[in-house]
């Protein structure tokens, strides 16, 4: 059994069909990736994970229990958070200030320290944001406002944001999109510095297959909101079916 669990999940938008019978099992402490060529139903599945989407059939199934029917705000408490195509930053409040918001939530009325054990005072919130910019390389630009960030750094800043709330699921939905390929590389190394140093199951969906083979120990195909493939990188590469899929035309 794996910590991510999709069976047999489908959603149709009108006639359309943007999933049909989906299975997914993302091992626990893994990197997954889901791939294909555009309208495959990599989104539709991603929304599907995270709430904003509700299956017409099938479940999802996440370290044993359903995210069916809850909203975003409750899956990310049961230990998934996610990482946009677009940042999803404070543009406004300083690099220190929007890590520092994710660990200090309000809840019920009530103050309290959101995912962070033994964190009881101010100092200890500062401590807790500190370490979260150190640990992504951005602890130099702690003063610095959010919007002035570049791309790369604007991902880093979110990254940590996330990485605050200790998950056990990151979903990275395109996570170099729109960057040049420095930053591209960087956020590649970033996010296997992430992986070594914690216990976490990272989900990626993305189009730079540089990205993929960097990262990925699992490769889920989609094509047509059907999974056309599973398996390795080595033996993703080339596969018939997968070149089927991105070039229309298999394999001789």
């Amino acid at each position: 059994m794996g910590i991510l669990e999709v069976k047999n999940v489908g959603k149709r938008f009108g006639g359309l069909k943007a999933l049909d019978n989906v299975n997914l099992n993302v091992m626990e402490n893994t990197v997954h990736a889901i791939i294909g060529p555009n309208g495959a139903g990599k989104s539709t599945l991603l929304n599907c994970l995270i709430g904003k989407l509700i299956p017409d059939t099938g479940s999802v199934m996440f370290d044993g229990q359903s995210v069916l029917g809850r909203k975003p705000h409750q899956i990310n408490q049961m230990g998934i958070s996610r990482v946009f195509q677009t940042p999803e930053i404070f543009g406004d409040l300083t690099v220190f200030e929007n890590v520092m918001i994710p660990i200090f939530a309000k809840r019920d009325g009530a103050f309290r320290m959101h995912a962070i054990e033994q964190v009881t005072n101010e100092q200890d919130i500062i401590e807790a944001a500190e370490k979260m910019l150190i640990d992504v390389k951005m602890i130099d630009k702690r003063n610095e406002h959010a919007a002035s960030l570049s791309r790369g750094d604007k991902r880093r800043l979110e990254m940590a944001m996330c990485l605050s709330q200790q998950p056990k699921l990151l979903l990275l939905d395109e996570p170099t999109a729109g960057m040049a390929r420095a930053d591209t590389n960087n956020t590649i190394d970033l996010l296997k510095e992430i992986k070594a140093s914690r216990p976490i199951t990272m989900c990626i969906i993305e189009h730079d297959m540089h990205v993929v083979f960097s990262l990925a120990e699992r490769i889920t195909v989609l094509a047509q909101g059907t999974p056309l493939v599973e398996d390795t990188p080595d033996n993703i590469k080339g596969h018939p079916k997968v070149k089927e899929a991105y070039l229309g035309e298999a394999a001789h």
